[in-house]
């Protein structure tokens, strides 16, 4: 699991997601939406309301770690043995056992997702945040210990994206007192499509060099460049993000102008506790005094 597809398919797990998460974030901004609590499409009406408030974010994380799971554990030809029969016992297989840790977290934060979302009666967006904080908290102590065996390029390539899971966890930190902060939202996109570029090009730099030879450890300008790579991968994916943020722009206001509109015509299911839905009682209260005072008026002698 430690090879290429190790690599390649977390990799594209996680810059996916990120692109799912930059559509979400900037169509909450431009239609002035709740990333929390986001507006239902006038469409989805009756009996298929409800696939609307499926967590497919969830279910993707579940799924994802799931199969990567499954992987790991089928991936050696004599199984995820712990320990060895010798005498005395060796552990075996560490970085596969770090994988198989990674994975089943991701697979447990899907399922909070999806509990939280639609099997409570309430959703809990701190549990939620907390446990993905918890899954980068762990993620970040097994990636400082994957690199413990690495020199030259496989530990500055490993470097680097410690330095990216490090920032995403100071974000997600900091998101469980301002969960529903669009620009914190931006920057946690913003990182996880950089975390899943840079992962799928550690899989090309460690065991598919483009170039067909292997890359090496003390030749300085091959350590040098892999920073490099690393800084066009940041520039590639903000013009990435800028790019998704004009096309949604266009859609949303060309297309769908009304969306924000229409969703916030529907029952108070679909907005905040906190927006206006409160708001709207005193007024309807004093419209129905308005009402009965002529009828008093009339009735007095």
């Amino acid at each position: 699991m430690g090879k290429f597809r190790g690599h390649l398919y977390p990799g594209l797990y996680l810059f996916s997601y990120g692109l799912y998460q930059a559509m979400v974030v900037f169509k909450a901004m431009i239609v002035n939406d709740s990333l929390l609590y986001p507006s239902c499409p006038p469409r989805n009406k009756g009996r298929w309301a409800r696939l609307w408030d499926i967590s497919y974010g969830g279910l993707i994380k579940m799924v994802t770690g799931s199969v990567l799971t499954i992987y790991v554990v089928f991936c050696l030809d004599d199984g995820m043995v712990l320990m060895n029969r010798k005498l005395p016992p060796r552990f075996m297989y560490p970085k596969e056992w770090q994988h198989l840790t990674m994975f089943i977290l991701l697979a447990l934060s899907g399922c909070v997702e999806v509990m939280s979302k639609n099997l409570l009666p309430q959703r809990c967006v701190l549990l939620e945040k907390g446990t993905l904080v918890l899954t980068f908290y762990v993620l970040l102590m097994l990636l400082v210990s994957h690199v413990q065996d690495s020199t030259g390029v496989e530990l500055q390539t490993h470097s680097l994206l410690i330095l990216v899971v490090f920032l995403l966890m100071l974000v997600l930190t900091i998101e469980l007192w301002a969960p529903n902060a669009s620009h914190l939202a931006l920057i946690e996109t913003f990182l996880f499509l950089t975390m899943g570029s840079w992962l799928v090009q550690a899989g090309f730099i460690l065991y598919r060099p483009v170039t067909g030879y292997p890359w090496q450890d003390d030749d300085i300008s091959d350590i040098m460049f892999i920073t490099t790579f690393f800084c066009w991968h940041v520039m590639i994916n903000a013009l990435c993000l800028l790019g998704i943020y004009g096309i949604s722009s266009f859609w949303h206001r060309c297309y769908r102008p009304n969306w924000k509109l229409a969703g916030s015509t529907e029952a108070p299911y679909y907005t905040s506790t906190e927006g206006p839905i409160y708001k709207l009682l005193p007024e309807v209260e004093q419209s129905e005094k308005d009402d009965q005072s002529p009828l008093l008026s009339e009735s007095s002698p």
